[in-house]
């Protein structure tokens, strides 16, 4: 018989307790799993089978550090992640930290819009423009429920476990070769790939991601008490964005490398999901692209939202009618382009990749120096493992920009 120590939690506390702290991460997970990311795993796995695996597994890892130093900081600081820059480093530098971030997440909008309307035409067979329109407006009416933030969690949680579950059936119906998984965590490079490479990290290793999860946790209404549980909950939401991307590039790996797909379009990608869906796998796949469009057409733009409105003292909470403005900006931004472009104009997309260049790079350090002042952070201050990963990240970031800053201003 097994004896119960005064004040020992039992599992099923433990776990009901740990399902309290779920939100913030997934939230950060959902948003990531983009049209984008969707793309490019598919592609790797249906290029280059399992052999850049590693490549994503030190992406995820990276955002997993990140990730977990900023719910530390939104625990620990003593207001907004940008409203402590501003105390310690100058309204100037919050800022720019703002119109950053709001002018990385609107210059992607466009391809989380057109994600949306082609998952759905591709199923009703109606106009991709009119989809876009009505689920803007959706996504819109959205801000307008009192429990905004509740309501995101759940919203996130569900289009999560949707892509989860879609590609997990199928990966155990088509049953790679696990001798191929396994060597794909050896690193190596293909010769052509490392555009590829480039753009995967760019995708899965976001740093306005991160640097979200403190408005998040705030959100929540975490304390202290509850940093080391929100911690685990922010890396294991991470996890599960590692999981879906690494499933469909092994997925793509095994059913379409082998017949020459190389994924030019959505079709191509639901080609996938055949062996586990049979005729209805393009119906599949494309709740999954569903999934991954419409958490990021609703995620980016807050995200974007928030941090301009805090990075201007306009507000910084979800509640703030200035911040749903800002958020709605985003999103109207994002779909006429759509609208206008019938995708995302190069120009804009170019545009988007300058603005990362340089501001991506800059929220790394500060995050990194936030988080390790001890005016600042208390106990909660970076260790040794979390600087370790901290530095890492941000040679890769800058790596990233030096390409980004060769591809586009010097080819």
């Amino acid at each position: 018989m097994t004896v119960q120590h005064k004040g020992e939690a039992t599992p099923a506390v433990k776990k009901k307790n740990f399902l309290r702290y779920l939100g913030p991460g997934l939230i950060t997970a959902a948003l990531m799993v983009g049209p984008g990311s969707v793309t490019l795993s598919s592609k790797i796995g249906a290029i280059y089978g399992a052999e850049l695996v590693w490549t994503l597994v030190i992406a995820v890892v990276l955002m997993m550090g990140y990730t977990e130093m900023s719910a530390r900081i939104g625990i620990a600081a003593n207001g907004t992640f940008i409203g402590v820059v501003k105390e310690k480093m100058g309204v100037g530098i919050g800022a720019i930290i703002g119109i950053g971030a709001f002018l990385v997440t609107t210059s992607f909008q466009a391809g989380n819009a057109i994600g949306t309307g082609i998952a759905v035409e591709a199923v009703t067979g109606i106009n991709a423009k009119v989809w876009i329109v009505t689920l803007t407006l959706l996504a819109i009416s959205l801000l307008f429920f009192k429990q905004f933030y509740q309501l995101l969690e759940k919203l996130m949680l569900g289009l999560v476990v949707l892509m989860l579950g879609t590609f997990l059936i199928t990966t155990l119906i088509v049953r790679p070769s696990l001798h191929d998984i396994f060597s794909g965590f050896i690193p190596t490079l293909p010769e052509g790939s490392i555009g590829l490479v480039v753009a995967l990290f760019a995708t899965s290793f976001s740093i306005v991601g991160a640097v979200y999860q403190s408005y998040l946790v705030r959100e929540k209404g975490l304390g202290l008490k509850d940093a080391k549980a929100s911690g685990q909950e922010a890396i294991f939401g991470i996890f599960l964005l590692g999981i879906i991307s690494f499933l469909i590039m092994i997925t793509a790996a095994t059913v379409l490398k082998p017949v020459g797909i190389v994924v030019d379009n959505a079709v191509e990608m639901g080609e996938a999901l055949r062996p586990s869906f049979g005729s209805y796998a393009t119906f599949i796949f494309m709740l999954g692209l569903f999934g991954a469009s419409f958490s990021s057409l609703i995620g980016n733009a807050t995200i974007g939202g928030s941090l301009l409105s805090d990075g201007f003292g306009f507000g910084k909470n979800l509640k703030d009618k200035k911040v749903r403005m800002a958020i709605i900006a985003v999103m109207t931004f994002g779909s006429i382009v759509a609208l206008l472009f019938d995708g995302a104009p190069v120009n804009l997309i170019i545009f988007a990749q300058g603005i990362t260049i340089f501001i991506v790079p800059v929220i790394a350090i500060v995050i990194l120096l936030m988080a390790n002042r001890k005016d600042v952070m208390g106990e909660l201050k970076n260790g040794l493992l979390s600087n370790t990963l901290g530095v890492i990240g941000l040679l890769v970031l800058l790596y990233l920009a030096f390409t980004n800053f060769k591809n586009i201003f010097l080819t």
